[in-house]
Formats: structure tokens, sequence, C-alpha cells
């Protein structure tokens, strides 16, 4: 009785006597809150930050995971960011992790001889930057203010940054100045972020501004990687900016099975696993 009463989703548990539902939905509420403010919730500390057993955790994961709500993965849940939710900056500068390093060391590897850059928004594409060969010398072209900021302070780097509104959920510009901008370059490679990477609805991001940025920065680009956690994977967000084969290679951590992986290849994707 209690495993059916625990596992169940919001409007289920409104079905439910007061007391145990609505404890039901406390609970999610506050898991939910954790892994949009943090990006990250590990099972056994968050239990006892929770007030409530290892398996009671494990069960409500199981029915946010089955809505959509979160992705489980190796005894920790991370946040979706699916519809219009984007977790905060300070947030996925707070869940760097070995996976996201070793991702834009190897997306950072595969430059040749490029000489101008996209780096999108967003906190991986942020860390492909960090990446950069000391002594390379780029032009940096990037809608991401902290991107930017922290590039500039090299003295062998050029850095461009899109005019536009800044969002401040992720601090990127957007809007009309800044796909005007990309319509005047040409770009040797574009490093891209997403928040989706799906078999259904290709590759995503919750913001229509923010994706036609992307798309307008994908238009005048010879080479188009994209780098994203495994989490991104089998996830769509609301707006769509490109097709799995529009990306020479997908660039992702290891955790993604390798049967998955070969799903996306079938449809044209080459996908690199690290």
């Amino acid at each position: 009785m209690s495993n059916a009463t625990e596992d169940v989703t919001a409007d289920e548990a409104q079905e439910l006597p007061e007391s145990r539902g609505a404890t039901t939905q406390v609970r999610h509420r506050e898991i939910l809150e954790i892994l949009r403010r943090e990006g990250r919730l590990d099972v056994a500390p968050g239990a006892a930050r929770l007030g409530i057993t290892p398996e009671t955790l494990r069960r409500d994961l199981r029915t946010l995971e089955r809505v959509g709500r979160i992705r489980r993965t190796y005894g920790a849940a991370f946040p979706v960011e699916s519809g219009r939710f984007e977790s905060p900056a300070e947030a996925r500068e707070g869940a760097i992790s070995e996976e996201k390093l070793r991702i834009a060391e190897a997306a950072v590897r595969q430059l040749g001889h490029e000489q101008t850059l996209f780096i999108d928004e967003g906190f991986l594409p942020q860390l492909v930057a960090r990446a950069l060969p000391e002594r390379g010398r780029y032009t940096i072209v990037t809608p991401s203010l902290p991107t930017a900021n922290e590039l500039a302070q090299r003295p062998e780097l050029e850095v461009l940054l899109l005019g536009g509104r800044v969002r401040g959920v992720s601090l990127g510009t957007v809007d009309h100045w800044a796909t005007a901008m990309l319509a005047g370059f040409v770009i040797d490679i574009a490093f891209m972020g997403a928040s989706g990477v799906s078999v259904e609805f290709g590759v995503t991001t919750p913001d229509p501004a923010v994706a036609a940025v992307k798309r307008a920065a994908l238009a005048v680009s010879r080479r188009r990687l994209l780098v994203g956690a495994h989490t991104k994977f089998g996830v769509a967000s609301f707006s769509r900016f490109a097709d799995l084969d529009d990306f020479e290679l997908l660039i992702t951590g290891e955790q993604l099975p390798t049967h998955r992986a070969q799903v996306f290849t079938s449809l044209g994707a080459r996908v690199m696993r690290v």
C-alpha cells in the first residue's frame, strides 16, 4: 500500500487522502526546487536533507522521471529543461562535473586550422571557451556575456559580443540585433549547446529568441559541433532550432548508453562519447 501511495503523479496525488497526497506533492515540489536551483540532487545526502529515507526519495524520483520532470542516473537526479523552464546560470556553474570537462576538452580537440569560432551561450560552451589553447589566436563570436568577459582578458584573442537584449537567466543576448550581426559573418566552426537532443524533435532550447540566434549561427558556420551532457539526450524542449544531421558531431559523456547513441547515429548523427 505504501508503494502505491508514494509512486504517484501530482494529479493522482489529489485523489488520495489529503494528508498523504499533500505530503507527496510537497516533497515533489521541494525536489524540483532543489534541482532547478542547484542542478543536481544525490540520493543519499538528498534524502537526509529532505528528512526521508533513500528509498522514498528513489520512489519520488522515479515518479518525477516518468512524467518527464527530471532524469535519473547513477544515484543522482538532474532537472529536465523541458517546456519553458531553464536552470539559472549560477546553478549551471555549480553543476560542473568531470563529464562536462571531458566534453569541453574533446570539443576543442576537434579544432584544426579554424580561426573564427562561434561559442554559444550556456555553461558547457563556456567550458569549451575555457579549454581553448593558450597560444591560439582566434576571433570569437559569442552571445554569452560570461564567455565574452572571460575571453576578453586574453590578449591573443579577439572577442566579438553579439548585441541585443540580455536574458537574465543565461546572460546571453538575443533578438534581431544579434541575428542581424550574425548574418554579416562567415564563421569557421560553431560550438553549440542545447537543452534537449531528441530523436523525435531534433535539437531544442526553451526560448524561441534563443533558438533564432542559434539558427542564425548555424546558417553562417562551415563546421557545426554540438556539446551536451548525456542527460540532454532523449529530452525535448519548447523551441526546435536544428536537426540531428545539421551537426558533423554530437559530443557527450560516456554515461550515454551505447545502444542509445546508436539510435542517434542511425539517423545520420555522428556521436562521440567521452
